[in-house]
């Protein structure tokens, strides 16, 4: 990569950025070209060179949260066994990201939903895409965790997941919201006793 094309890279990568501190803030429609410019010193036009349109960059906050997130909580976790161990480490590093990071800027999956749920479009579609394939990681989790033999042979994937994501965004509302500093606490000791009721039962 020559230095024009890395410095540009690196343009973008800001523009994206602080398009994407707006949206956690202020929400995905409050993403316009001028309040990014204005954000990084650029131009409307010099944003637009480098990052596209409104809806573009709109698209491309969904698909960078969604990477930060992934390298925070999910890749690392894959360095752990399959199974319970693995789930048990996202878990863990899902609920410390909400506790260090949304509980100060929001989160654009849960916004976002809110935000989008009865709006049609391209946009609601790759974010419903995002949501739906990160739902489905955790879900091929808990599945390896019911065929290690870890959890309960009638574990209801879906039903954990379910019961997951609720833990989550009560966490979320809490530390956000509340500024509760015991949330953390009662989302790890209500997970405990979540995992507790799916362990197989003894012989």
């Amino acid at each position: 990569m020559d230095a024009k094309t890395q410095k540009a890279e690196l343009t973008r990568a800001a523009i994206v950025g602080a398009a994407l501190d707006l949206a956690a803030a202020e929400g995905l429609e409050s993403i316009t070209l001028q309040a990014v410019a204005d954000r990084v010193g650029l131009s409307k036009s010099g944003v637009f060179s480098r990052a596209g349109s409104r809806e573009a960059l709109q698209k491309a906050v969904i698909e960078e949260f969604g990477r930060r997130f992934l390298v925070d909580v999910f890749v690392p976790a894959m360095q752990q066994p399959k199974g319970l161990p693995r789930l048990q480490e996202i878990l863990r590093r899902w609920i410390a990201r909400t506790r260090d990071v949304e509980a100060f800027t929001g989160c654009i999956y849960t916004a976002g939903a809110f935000e989008l749920d009865d709006r049609e479009g391209e946009l609601r579609d790759l974010l419903h895409a995002e949501i739906t394939r990160w739902r489905a990681a955790l879900r091929r989790t808990v599945i390896q965790s019911i065929e290690a033999g870890h959890l309960a042979a009638d574990t209801s994937p879906d039903q954990l997941v379910g019961e997951i994501y609720g833990l989550i965004m009560g966490l979320l509302h809490d530390v956000r919201f509340l500024r509760d500093p015991q949330a953390v606490a009662r989302t790890e000791a209500s997970w405990a006793r979540i995992v507790k009721s799916y362990l197989p039962s003894p012989a």
